[in-house]
């Protein structure tokens, strides 16, 4: 199993397909699996990189004070363990966040970003959602907070339909969870995140897209962040929640791929 030497820890990482790069990046679960539903689509165009963000899954569980800025950099870092000098980004939530990051800083390593379910600055509708999930993590631990997670990511007509795999997985869920301890500080890096003062600055080609009924990143704040950053495509799905790549994959598929299509490859063309 490949692990980047990223100079302070490892980033767990893998590769599938070939063509140009294409990072996609988890929100703040942080684990590159996220993506299993996309992997067979986006394989067949592209070189699909998937990491799990420091903390989680497989890379190094550091103790540190976690922030975008940080999460952003250490992505940074394994494109250039990876020698990919520019590459496509999809991000979801927390990754759409490194992913506008990296689109005012660091525009020349990107061809083109897709901000899927991100936000703009965390509003008081953010602030009560990770309250009451912290309180789970503190009060009653992991279990209870992975228990509660798919009432923030998907619609309740996925969770009836699928609700009796969610209790078989849920021990395999728990077993992998991060330290509390980094969950929370991950947790304090989504609520401090505020792109609004720099994100008119964004140089790269970007779609925003989201699901409709989003519970935990509403609609607002895409239409938001496509009204900030310059030429931005907006495509709002009708239905799929916070997770609508996991809940109709097919049809977040087609607008994703379709977008990557029109635009200029990558100056990396391979890794």
């Amino acid at each position: 199993m490949p692990k980047a030497n990223i100079g302070n820890g490892e980033i767990y990482y893998e590769v599938h397909g070939e063509g140009p790069p294409l990072m996609m990046v988890a929100g703040l679960g942080g684990t590159g699996d996220y993506w299993n539903p996309q992997i067979e689509a986006f394989a067949k165009h592209y070189t699909v990189i998937l990491h799990d963000h420091r903390g989680t899954g497989q890379s190094s569980h550091s103790q540190i004070e976690y922030s975008v800025d940080q999460m952003a950099d250490d992505l940074l870092r394994l494109m250039d363990f990876l020698k990919i000098e520019q590459a496509h980004i999809v991000g979801h939530s927390t990754g759409a966040a490194m992913a506008l990051i990296i689109s005012v800083q660091n525009p020349e390593r990107l061809a083109s970003s897709v901000a899927y379910a991100g936000w703009t600055k965390a509003d008081p509708h953010l602030h009560r959602c990770f309250d009451i999930r912290r309180t789970l993590l503190r009060e009653t631990g992991a279990q209870a907070y992975c228990r509660a997670t798919p009432l923030f990511l998907f619609p309740p007509w996925f969770i009836r339909d699928n609700g009796d795999a969610m209790i078989e997985q849920e021990p395999n869920v728990v077993a992998s969870f991060p330290p509390a301890e980094i969950m929370e500080s991950r947790m304090d890096a989504v609520l401090a995140f505020d792109c609004t003062e720099y994100v008119g600055r964004v140089g790269v080609p970007t779609l925003v897209i989201c699901a409709n009924d989003d519970f935990l990143t509403p609609a607002y704040y895409s239409q938001e962040l496509a009204h900030l950053i310059p030429s931005a495509e907006l495509s709002i799905l009708e239905s799929g929640g916070h997770a609508v790549s996991v809940t109709r994959p097919e049809l977040f598929n087609e607008q994703v791929l379709a977008f990557l299509a029109r635009q200029k490859a990558p100056q990396s063309q391979s890794i």
